[in-house]
């Protein structure tokens, strides 16, 4: 853990992405457009996030909620250095853990124990951190027998297994979710639940993205709503979560 409590400041943040069209022009747009001089456009710009501004401190148990396509996992991800702000500003102290897609960066020709030093990397891990939590990475993973087969031969579960088991294994100061994860058999999901909230109660922070409301009442001390990419209420989860789920904001702005 950091010395100093973690915090993350969100300040005026848009994030635009630019979405490219495939449909070429017809020869009648393209005969308009040589007359006025100008190309048809090919394409077009979609804010993800739209001047979003949020102070997350230390202690906050954070949930996103709204429909899908309002910004939710844009922000995480924002937050997790994965997408560079258009303009405004993000400050993060405290050591982060994204579970957002877990075992996006495995190399499906590396071996699973490979795999460990690569996607240990790409989290953050040093090779001697990676050393030392190797074991019991494949321990709890229950993939003794399979660590040294490319991962491109593993079932979906011993996959998601194995990258539940690196990525649980730090312990950070900010933990960023999307949805809560557990894959397996029914032993191994128990375990994986119980090592989830382990994990949470450890985290200085938590930020979490979830559809399912009884998680969100459960675990959080805060929510936010997100629609169109802007932050549309903060406060109480049972107060945020009435109000969305009667989709009555109660202001058009995050409450300071």
């Amino acid at each position: 853990m950091t010395s100093s409590p973690s915090s993350v400041f969100i300040d005026n943040v848009s994030i635009k992405f630019r979405l490219y069209h495939n449909n070429a022009p017809s020869l009648k747009e393209q005969f308009a457009g040589v007359f006025r001089r100008r190309a048809v456009p090919s394409h077009s710009d979609f804010l993800a996030l739209d001047h979003c501004s949020l102070q997350i401190n230390n202690g906050d148990r954070l949930g996103i909620i709204g429909s899908n396509g309002a910004g939710k996992s844009t922000l995480l991800k924002a937050i997790c250095r994965i997408y560079e702000p258009s303009s405004g500003k993000i400050t993060v102290s405290g050591r982060i853990a994204p579970l957002l897609e877990i075992g996006a960066g495995f190399h499906p020709e590396f071996t699973g124990r490979e795999n460990i030093y690569l996607n240990g990397a790409i989290l953050g891990f040093s090779k001697a951190e990676l050393r030392a939590m190797e074991a019991d990475v494949i321990a709890f993973a229950e993939l003794e027998e399979f660590i040294d087969t490319p991962v491109k031969y593993y079932s979906s579960g011993m996959y998601l297994r194995l990258a539940f088991s690196l990525a649980t294994a730090m312990h950070p100061d900010i933990l960023v979710l999307d949805e809560m994860f557990a894959g397996g058999d029914a032993s191994f999901v128990d375990k994986a639940t119980t090592r989830m909230y382990q994990f949470i109660d450890r985290a200085s922070i938590m930020i979490m993205v979830s559809h399912q409301e009884s998680l969100v009442r459960e675990l959080c001390n805060r929510v936010i709503w997100m629609d169109h990419g802007k932050i549309i209420d903060d406060g109480k989860p049972d107060e945020v979560m009435d109000r969305y789920l009667s989709k009555k904001p109660l202001t058009q702005g995050a409450h300071p």
